[in-house]
């Protein structure tokens, strides 16, 4: 029988520095592994741990910049890397479909992230502070599979990194371009064995800023925020290939960014994060902080963006979220895959189901990001996104 948790102050903090010293290793580990040339493309690593681990902790951020108020954000500057911050990402989620109406759901992510703050002194090609992540999902609804990928690379030799104007980021051969000077449109191309995505975003509504004008604050402690700004609705179209065959797709997706050094409290274990497109041209975004205690943190926030693109910030009680099932991993983990999502304010009332019970992202880091169906219940049906983390260390 397993010993009771210790839930008093001093137990919390002891659990979560443990917690952190799990994830600091795990990097150091997954860096030198990268370094003797051990972690290859498409290989996932043996032990997995929760993003959050990643994301947490006052001792971890010691010595990185930090994101402790609103700031304007400036373009096109603020679309490159922000490497004096612990981490960032550039992150896109779609759901496509071919000529024949064959549904698909992906995710390309490239991930970010500073190790040490101060920089090697040593003047070696490859010598770096910075290391870079690509992640690649594809769910492929009709033969109900869900396929992912996974990279590590240091952040130089020009084997990963990104520049503003004309605006690139690139992990290896998995890269975002854009096509103008600007951001958007913006190119995917993740190739990968046996599966890849080849796709052209174009905005259909205007960038917007999350939270206070791009501060989007998690915690109460100082510095526990990011900067975060989102293309809410973005035609997509070209091609994804599974198995080795090519299927031409359109549709919509998402894009977020965000940067910053550390984003969750030491009551915090995790978020439920989700994207929706409805067919009456509204996009809901919404993400639901989760306590120790299994509580709605006050600090979840959301936003909700008409069909003009005018925009307006959703506190934690504008959203009434339940969940209606369950499902547990091969790995043993249980996440939630459907939900009733309520905004009164905006008069939804909307049934959200996992296309697919499993899409977990199984390597170094586990966690479940999946496409999801959107009923209204006398409203708009749509489609969207959701990403469950802090579930994988239950």
């Amino acid at each position: 029988m397993p010993a009771a948790e210790d839930h008093t102050p001093i137990g919390r903090r002891l659990r979560w520095q443990l917690g952190l010293t799990v994830a600091a290793v795990m990097l150091v580990v997954i860096m030198l592994q990268i370094l003797s040339g051990g972690l290859e493309d498409d290989s996932p690593a043996e032990e997995a741990f929760d993003i959050t681990g990643a994301l947490a902790g006052e001792e971890a951020a010691a010595g990185f910049a930090r994101v402790t108020g609103p700031e304007p954000l400036e373009f096109p500057a603020d679309h490159g890397p922000h490497p004096h911050f612990r981490h960032e990402w550039w992150y896109v989620t779609g759901n496509v479909h071919d000529a024949g109406g064959r549904h698909f759901g992906f995710q390309v992510t490239l991930f970010r992230f500073n190790v040490a703050p101060d920089p090697p002194e040593r003047d070696a090609v490859l010598a770096t502070n910075q290391v870079w992540m690509g992640h690649l999902a594809v769910t492929d609804t009709e033969s109900g599979e869900f396929h992912h990928r996974e990279r590590f690379v240091r952040g130089a030799g020009g084997l990963a990194g990104g520049v503003a104007e004309p605006f690139r980021v690139w992990v290896e051969d998995w890269e975002m371009v854009g096509e103008d000077h600007g951001m958007m449109p913006l190119r995917l191309r993740f190739p990968a064995n046996e599966l890849g995505v080849e796709i052209t975003l174009t905005p259909e509504k205007p960038l917007v800023l999350q939270g206070d004008q791009g501060y989007s604050r998690k915690g109460p402690e100082p510095g526990n925020a990011s900067r975060y700004y989102s293309y809410t609705r973005l035609g997509a179209e070209g091609q994804i290939t599974v198995e080795d065959t090519v299927h031409a797709v359109v549709g919509q997706a998402w894009m977020d960014r965000e940067w910053g050094t550390s984003t969750l409290g030491e009551d915090q274990v995790g978020w439920d994060w989700f994207s929706l497109q409805l067919e009456d041209g509204r996009d809901l975004m919404f993400y639901e902080l989760r306590r120790e205690d299994g509580s709605m943190d006050p600090f979840s926030k959301g936003l909700v963006v008409a069909e003009d693109g005018e925009s307006r910030v959703l506190e934690m009680e504008d959203v009434q979220l339940e969940v209606r099932r369950h499902w547990e991993s091969p790995e043993g983990t249980r996440y939630p895959v459907a939900w009733r999502m309520q905004v009164p304010s905006e008069a939804l009332d909307l049934d959200l189901q996992a296309v697919l019970d499993d899409q977990e992202l199984r390597s170094a880091f586990r966690y479940w990001e999946g496409a999801v169906r959107v009923s209204g219940n006398n409203g708009p049906d749509g489609r969207g996104y959701a990403e469950l983390t802090g579930y994988a260390g239950d």
